[in-house]
């Protein structure tokens, strides 16, 4: 059970460093993927006068159908957001030392970056739909101004 005045929630939005590992348990064949994410802030040296770019690293696990999803469509490079929990896990090194670290479980993600970077799978992916034939030809071939705009991140 949850307690009401705690929260542990994760947003992030970031780059894949690389294409997710993707694994099955030997229990049951429940699939994992890991794989790290890329933030970037960048900051002032007043000193210098200079910005500075700071990348921090996270790193990533997703479980059953989330994992083979993470598998399948996200590449290296490719920009998401996504929404999950810290979660601290423990373990006895060959040595027999502790060991611990500290991971994002993912549970939602959602592709960021304009359409044309979007990577997809040509076998899967749906037709284009077509314009309605009472439209003047112009008005068909005509950008949607507001789907120009969705692409677009405003800061």
């Amino acid at each position: 059970m949850r307690d009401k005045n705690s929260l542990n929630k994760v947003m992030l939005i970031g780059h894949l460093g690389k294409k997710p590992e993707l694994r099955y348990l030997p229990q049951g064949e429940r699939a994992v993927a890991k794989f790290s994410l890329a933030t970037n802030e960048r900051y002032f040296n007043p000193s210098t006068n200079e910005s500075n770019d700071r990348t921090e690293w996270h790193k990533i696990v997703t479980w059953g159908k989330l994992a083979e999803f993470c598998e399948k469509y996200l590449d290296q490079g490719k920009q998401i957001y996504l929404e999950g929990k810290l979660r601290t896990r423990n373990w006895q090194d060959k040595d027999g030392n502790q060991r611990y670290t500290t991971e994002i479980e993912a549970e939602n993600i959602t592709f960021l970056g304009k359409r044309e970077e979007q990577v997809e799978d040509q076998d899967h992916a749906e037709p284009k739909p077509k314009p309605p034939s009472d439209l003047p030809e112009d008005a068909a071939e005509a950008p949607d101004k507001e789907k120009e705009d969705e692409d677009e991140v405003p800061f």
